[in-house]
């Protein structure tokens, strides 16, 4: 999650400069502060309210420009976080928020093994009901590390759990190119159509002897942070590295079945091992060495409207660099990249995406700051 192993062997390899973004195009403006660990911010459709998750357990709101000090969740009591990269890890809506009151977490518990739990608001719409919680789905963790976590519903409606290989180094334990572990995978189930929830039947390895039929997407690390493009439904999975590089994946949220390399392949060299056979990977669209960062922050692609110069980029960080930088996609490839000159940001855990399409960055010290268009 927040930190990929530092050691590098070898030189890098040599990058092209980065082309610097429009002074002053973008500026950061603090909506919250002194928050513990804040790794997620979202909103449900049609509503100002921010909701923030706090890797402890708990889901705080800000509302009408202050940061209420009743959680909307604490489920600290429930969460196992006692490593870097455990903790509560995702948090979604609902698609029918506002009429069935339904929200989705993500967290470590126990020994460390990963949940997918449900609750329900309460008659006080600023609070869920403690009392309600529905688990979706629990998995095994063989480590403390590369636990994924994010939960996000896709254009449509189904909810993508993401989940890391089992952690330890270079996947260990061997899940990230096994199908019969939700290792390693991003899944993709729908929670209105059983209980607790059913295998839709167009997932790509439904019938496949020795898959499990919840499986996406797979050959992934750590898919810390990914996204939907909400205009071209395209999905974004910034995947976390090991030891040398860093990448960012990107396709068509309709394209299920993609293996997405590891540990065959560190972004799109070849890693470990005397087998490097690339038949039937999807390989990044974007790597970086790790003399330039040590753990890719994926973020959103920006259609909101406060600033025309970033409209239809995706903005990314890095947890050790503090950058933020931005590409498109065209055409399947990662065009016009920009450094953007907002200044070290300092260890960037997460983006976050309102219900106007206005971005956020979610960072240690802290903070949440909305991108805003400079003066």
């Amino acid at each position: 999650m927040l930190a990929a192993v530092l050691s590098c062997s070898g030189s890098p390899e040599t990058f092209e400069p980065i082309p610097t973004g429009q002074d002053g195009s973008i500026a950061l403006e603090t909506v919250a502060a002194g928050l513990t660990r804040p790794l997620q911010l979202t909103a449900p459709p049609g509503d100002d309210r921010l909701f923030i998750v706090e890797q402890p357990g708990r889901i705080r709101i800000v509302k009408d420009g202050a940061l209420l000090p009743t959680p909307y969740l604490d489920i600290r009591a429930e969460v196992q976080s006692s490593g870097n990269e455990q903790g509560l890890l995702g948090f979604a809506f609902h698609p029918d928020y506002a009429s069935n009151g339904l929200v989705y977490v993500s967290y470590t518990f126990g020994d460390g093994d990963s949940r997918v739990e449900r609750y329900t608001v309460s008659t006080d719409l600023d609070r869920a009901d403690p009392t309600s919680a529905l688990t979706i789905l629990e998995v095994e963790q063989p480590a403390s590390n590369h636990n994924g976590g994010l939960v996000m519903f896709a254009p449509d409606g189904m909810l993508y759990v993401g989940l890391g290989d089992g952690g330890g180094g270079g996947d260990q334990f061997g899940n990230a190119q096994e199908l019969g572990t939700w290792l390693g995978a991003i899944l993709r189930i729908d929670v209105d159509g059983g209980d607790p929830y059913a295998v839709p039947a167009d997932n790509p390895f439904v019938g496949q002897a020795g898959a499990r039929p919840e499986i996406w997407a797979y050959g992934l690390r750590n898919p810390w942070r990914f996204a939907f493009d909400r205009s071209t439904e395209t999905l974004f999975i910034a995947d976390v590295g090991q030891s040398s590089y860093e990448e960012v994946n990107a396709a068509p949220a309709s394209a299920g079945g993609l293996n997405y390399g590891w540990n065959v392949m560190e972004g799109t060299h070849c890693f470990g091992g005397d087998s490097c056979d690339q038949t039937g990977l999807t390989l990044p669209v974007l790597e970086y060495d790790h003399s330039q960062g040590c753990s890719v922050t994926g973020g959103f692609v920006y259609r909101g409207a406060a600033i025309p110069d970033l409209q239809g980029h995706y903005l990314y960080s890095d947890f050790c660099s503090g950058f933020l930088r931005s590409f498109r996609l065209v055409g399947g490839e990662a065009v016009e990249p920009r450094s953007w000159p907002v200044g070290d940001l300092g260890s960037v855990f997460s983006f976050g995406e309102d219900a106007s399409g206005e971005l956020y960055v979610l960072t240690g010290d802290g903070r949440v700051q909305r991108l805003v268009r400079a003066p």
